[in-house]
């Protein structure tokens, strides 16, 4: 009997070359949300190296969970599982809610470890539920994720210290602008594998550059060990807070709901159609992987959609190389001086690259949005009010300042608001007493009330 192309075993040095691919298309993606939560933090650069690794670690297991499953758990699909950009946002609202910001990483962890608990329970019934959440919510979701975490490529452009006095200066901008179009140049001008890993190139040699000016520290790698484990709750015991609870549930059911299309693109491309059992099992992987997670310091983990786009383009669709690359995720995690090497890129340079990284997140969010059917108003007002729900707090820092410390948790994260606001607005809108013959236009405004330029009656002299 035939095996199918998912169930297939290749050769030992194109499943290892195929992996490596696997985890460079991803690395930039995973190592993101930690740095930017430990920035937040003011962590140390030992600290951060730990919090990366912890990172790739709990990245590798959640791998291995999705792919090659136990029991009901996995989809068994060339998945890739790591930190979920979805949670950025409301644990860095966290941290700025926290007054002792030792705390900051205890309540995130048990506020993970409740949402993924939760999330673990709810995977069987949320496979049946996913009709509330169509393109037109997870669209303006994903697009929130992608605004929100822009302004933090900015101030890394800008440089690591606000108060330091080459913050912003001509030096910093110009080392982001040069690793932004170093990265725009990889992904015009080359093909395959240097296209696919063009931001991790881009860094490397954004961070060469930036030698000479004197903006690149190599201690970090210097003073990692080779060989490290991230030790359960190195940063203390979990604490459970029910607003922080509250809020990355709220980024559990947007990372489901990510995560249940990207199960359905996967299983149209490798030609094994996910149905409702293998959507119930997928996420339970990606639940009990962000359950497990905190315990050794790492966040919440998802599907990495960028790469099905590998999947799709390199026609390799067996599960067992996207193992092979969990397995080195793994290895990366418990090698503290691979972690390290992130620490060394200066702020400008991932300033650089983030703007390509976090505005290619917006623009998935907006190509999922074309999907939506915005040809209907009822649609198009959805997406409107959500979006403006949403970034409230990115144009408007303090439009929630007379609400409670714990209300603010939640109202801080646009993510969490504008999720909210999309999934109601569509159950008002296309669910509760819909009428079968309901006449949709393509605007909002009636016809006739438009007024255009070439119809504007012209000054009077």
């Amino acid at each position: 009997m035939p095996v199918h192309p998912v169930d297939e075993k290749l050769p030992a040095l194109k499943m290892a070359t195929t992996g490596l691919q696997h985890v460079a298309a991803m690395y930039a993606g995973v190592v993101a949300p930690p740095l930017i939560v430990g920035a937040a933090i003011g962590l140390t650069a030992a600290e951060l190296t730990f919090l990366t690794g912890a990172c790739l670690f709990t990245a590798g297991i959640a791998t291995f969970l999705q792919t090659l499953g136990i029991w009901k758990i996995g989809a068994r699909l060339p998945f890739v599982n790591g930190v979920t950009f979805a949670g950025v946002a409301p644990m860095t609202a966290i941290v700025a809610s926290t007054e002792d910001k030792s705390d900051a990483l205890p309540i995130i962890f048990g506020a993970v470890i409740v949402a993924g608990l939760l999330g673990f329970v709810a995977a069987p019934f949320f496979s049946k539920a996913v009709r509330f959440f169509p393109p037109v919510v997870t669209g303006t979701v994903i697009t929130l994720i992608g605004i929100s975490l822009l302004p933090v490529a900015f101030g890394w452009a800008q440089g690591p210290n606000p108060a330091a006095h080459d913050y912003g200066s001509a030096t910093n901008l110009g080392l982001a602008a040069a690793t932004l179009l170093i990265v725009l140049l990889l992904r015009r001008f080359t093909r395959g594998f240097v296209k696919q890993i063009a931001v991790l190139l881009g860094l490397v040699i954004g961070t060469l550059i930036a030698i000479p000016f004197g903006v690149t520290d190599f201690a970090p790698v210097a003073d990692a060990d080779v060989i490290g484990f991230p030790t359960p709750f190195h940063f203390g015991a979990p604490q459970f807070q029910l607003a922080a609870i509250i809020s990355l549930c709220v980024v559990m059911v947007v990372s489901m709901t990510e995560s249940t299309a990207d199960m359905l693109a996967l299983g149209e491309i490798v030609e094994r159609p996910a149905d409702e059992k293998t959507i119930a099992a997928g996420l339970r992987a990606d639940t009990l992987g962000s359950a497990l997670s905190p315990l050794f310091n790492g966040f919440m983990c998802s599907a990495f959609a960028q790469n099905i786009g590998l999947v799709a383009m390199t026609k390799i669709r067996s599960r067992y190389v996207v193992a092979v690359g969990g397995g080195f995720l793994v290895l990366m995690g418990l090698c503290p001086m691979a972690a390290s090497l992130i620490a060394v890129v200066p702020r400008p340079v991932l300033g650089g690259a983030g703007v390509v990284l976090f505005g290619s997140v917006a623009a998935s969010g907006i190509q999922t949005l074309v999907r939506a059917g915005l040809e209907k108003d009822n649609n198009i007002l959805i997406v409107a009010v959500s979006l403006a729900v949403g970034i409230i707090p990115i144009t408007a820092p303090e439009f929630y300042h007379a609400f409670p410390e714990t209300a603010r948790i939640v109202l801080d994260s646009g993510i969490s608001t504008g999720c909210v606001a999309a999934v109601a607005l569509n159950l008002v809108f296309n669910h509760l007493g819909r009428q079968s013959n309901a006449q949709d236009v393509t605007h909002p405004m009636e016809a006739g009330e438009e007024i255009t330029v070439a119809t504007r009656a012209p000054a009077t002299p």
